[in-house]
C-alpha cells in the first residue's frame, strides 16, 4: 500500500497535464479561427470608384483669332477718273486726312479711321465723303462731294510728293492753303483768302516755301 500512493500520485498529474494539453489545444484552435475572421473583414476593403468619363465630346480648345496688323504709314497721291481733280490720302497710326481738289475753286478735307483690311470712310463739311480701299501700292475709292461723285486712283508717293498745308494771317486777312504734289511733279492746290478760294501760287516741294501777297509761307506735310 505505500508503493501504489506515489504511483497515483504520478498517474493523477499525468492525466491533468493532459487535460490541460486538450484545453490549450481547444482554445488556441478557436482563438486562430476568431482572429481569420477578424483579419477577413479588415482585408475586405471597399473598391476605389473610378471616375467616370465627362458626358459628352470634350470642347475643342479655341483656336488663336489671327492677328490684326494696321496698314503702313505711308502718302498717296494721284487724279480723278475724269483727269478734273487731284486726290491726296496721308496714312498714320490706323488714322488718315484726305484731301480733294480741282484746282481751281472746289476743294474738302477729309478724315476718318482706316481698317486692318486697309477700307476707309473719311468724312469732311457739307457731309463730303471719301471711300476707299488700299490694295498694294494704291488706294481705289471714290469722293462724294454732294452733287457729284469723282472715282479716283491714288499711288504711294515718296517725298516731296503727297499733301501739304500752310494757314497764316496775310495783311489782316485769314489764309488757308492747300497742295497736292503729283508724282509727277505737277501741284494742284486752293488758296482761301478770308474764305474765298482761288488757285494757289507754286510751293517749292523741297523746302514747302510760298509766297502769298508778298509774305513768305511755309507749307509742311499734311499728317492725320
Amino acid at each position: 500500500m505505500k508503493r501504489s500512493g506515489p504511483l497515483f500520485t504520478l498517474l493523477a498529474g499525468l492525466l491533468l497535464a493532459l487535460f490541460m494539453l486538450s484545453l490549450n489545444v481547444t482554445s488556441g484552435a478557436r482563438s486562430t479561427s476568431t482572429g481569420s475572421e477578424s483579419s477577413g473583414d479588415v482585408v475586405q476593403a471597399s473598391p476605389t470608384p473610378t471616375a467616370s468619363p465627362p458626358s459628352g465630346k470634350p470642347s475643342p480648345s479655341p483656336s488663336p483669332s489671327p492677328s490684326k496688323t494696321a496698314v503702313p504709314n505711308a502718302d498717296y497721291a494721284g487724279r480723278t477718273d475724269d483727269d478734273s481733280s487731284a486726290i491726296a490720302v496721308t496714312l498714320r497710326d490706323g488714322k488718315a486726312v484726305a484731301y480733294f481738289c480741282d484746282g481751281k475753286d472746289q476743294e474738302s478735307w477729309l478724315k476718318g479711321d482706316v481698317k486692318a483690311d486697309g477700307s476707309m470712310r473719311l468724312t469732311g463739311q457739307n457731309g463730303n465723303v471719301l471711300t476707299g480701299d488700299l490694295k498694294g501700292k494704291q488706294i481705289r475709292g471714290t469722293v462724294d462731294m454732294g452733287q457729284r461723285k469723282y472715282g479716283f486712283t491714288a499711288d504711294k508717293a515718296v517725298k516731296p510728293s503727297g499733301l501739304y498745308r500752310a494757314t497764316a494771317t496775310v495783311r489782316g486777312a485769314e489764309v488757308d492753303g492747300g497742295w497736292i504734289v503729283l508724282p509727277s511733279g505737277q501741284q494742284v492746290g486752293i488758296l482761301n483768302r478770308a474764305g474765298k478760294p482761288s488757285p494757289a501760287p507754286r510751293i517749292d516741294p523741297e523746302t514747302g516755301a510760298v509766297t502769298v501777297d508778298g509774305q513768305k509761307l511755309t507749307a509742311k506735310p499734311v499728317t492725320p
